[in-house]
């Protein structure tokens, strides 16, 4: 038995952190954060830099498997985190050359076994505008050079994940259903524990 892992993923702007740090609040969990401040390379990256790109995401990589490592993961309690190990593999598609792709992938294939695989994904998602509104409003310079197009690329690769999930996935959409607001959580909370092992 260990650690059960909630994993809050979707696309750039929807909610992620808000909703995984009330999660981890509301349901006595720990919370675990994506290190993009740490990542030297993330802003390079968005700007343009074809230099930055495979670091960023190499840096990503490694840092989720030191995050979520099998090895240190507690036999028991509960995770919640704002990103899914399995979306690191959008943004690399998304990001790398043909070449980079293949050395990415040799290393994401030889570290995934290293993770601890998620109890229940909940997937966030609201419309493009939306997304494109909230990344203006906080204002973080190397997210203003997200194209619209980037940003429906990635919402139809996140639909691509569910597809795929080896655990339950529950759809949010943050347009309609406000992840700060108390009730929502609460309906929400109650749907996954519906859905955890």
């Amino acid at each position: 038995m260990s650690a059960s892992l909630i994993s809050i993923i979707g696309p750039p702007a929807v909610g992620k952190t808000t909703l995984a740090g009330h999660l981890a609040a509301e349901m006595g969990g720990r919370l675990i954060c994506e290190d993009f401040e740490g990542n030297p390379f993330l802003a390079d990256s968005y700007l343009g830099s074809r230099e930055a790109c495979l670091p960023a995401q190499l840096f990503f990589l490694l840092s989720r498997v030191k995050q979520l490592s099998l090895g240190s993961w507690p036999a028991a309690g509960l995770a919640v985190s704002d990103y899914g190990f399995c979306q690191d593999r959008i943004y690399a598609s998304a990001k790398l050359t043909e070449d980079e792709m293949v050395l990415y992938g040799r290393v994401a294939r030889r570290v995934e076994g290293l993770v601890c695989p998620p109890s229940v994904i909940v997937h966030l998602d609201a419309p493009r505008e939306v997304l494109q509104s909230r990344i203006a409003a906080r204002g973080r310079q190397y997210e203003q050079a997200m194209t619209p197009e980037f940003l429906e690329e990635m919402r139809n690769a996140y639909n691509d994940i569910d597809l795929s999930a080896r655990c339950p996935v529950i759809r949010v959409d943050t347009q309609t259903g406000d992840v700060r607001d108390a009730d929502t959580r609460s309906e929400l909370i109650a749907r996954i524990r519906g859905e955890m092992p």
